[in-house]
């Protein structure tokens, strides 16, 4: 825990100096492949340093993201097997990389058989890490351009929700956001996918 705290600690100092959009790039994208520490901790930061600049750093930790998740994609599709077994990469990623466990990996590998699509669309506003959803769609091969768009889709709107709402209410809303913005957006999910099934069931 004391690693993660030292990795929170050090993404938020990047809103205070000249890099801070390109370190939010570099950490969407790294954060949707291997990186431990989600990339809103400093969209937030920067968002409330310059309020009016809120959407571009959305915009800019959108494509971060779905970039890192496509390489992650690569990762699954390309690296994850040697053989029948997992490879050293793979074995790495379960000892090492918080939060990306075998049991998640193959719970994540059942639900990509079933859903696929919509699995990717919820992944981008759920709390697990991303990364086991992003490399998972590589394992398992899901077509890549549903992935990528299911992926843009979902982790677009999940980025530019958190602009909107500091562009709106700065620094008093930064509270509520860290405290139920996984559940708000799972509940926003879980409402998208109904409207899925109701369209499905009636057309």
């Amino acid at each position: 825990m004391k690693l993660i705290r030292n990795l929170y600690e050090w993404v938020l100092h990047w809103a205070h100096t000249p890099y801070g959009a390109i370190a939010l790039f570099v950490l969407a994208f790294a954060e949707s492949s291997f990186f431990p520490v989600p990339p809103d901790v400093l969209l937030i930061a920067l968002a409330l340093s310059v309020r009016t600049k809120a959407f571009k750093f959305a915009l800019i930790c959108s494509l971060g993201s779905i970039l890192g998740g496509a390489f992650g994609y690569y990762i699954g599709y390309e690296l994850w097997y040697a053989g029948t077994s997992f490879s050293n990469f793979a074995n790495f990623f379960f000892d090492y990389i918080p939060g990306f466990t075998e049991p998640a990996f193959l719970k994540v590998v059942s639900l990509y058989k079933k859903y696929s699509f919509l699995i990717v669309f919820s992944a981008g506003f759920s709390p697990i890490p991303y990364k086991v959803f992003t490399v998972t769609a590589g394992v398992t091969k899901i077509n890549f351009l549903n992935f990528l768009l299911a992926s843009a889709v979902s982790r677009s709107l999940r980025f530019f929700i958190v602009s909107s709402l500091i562009y709106k209410f700065g620094k008093p809303i930064k509270k509520y956001i860290d405290k139920y913005f996984n559940k708000l957006t799972l509940l926003f999910v879980i409402l998208i996918i109904l409207g899925f099934v109701v369209i499905k069931y009636i057309f």
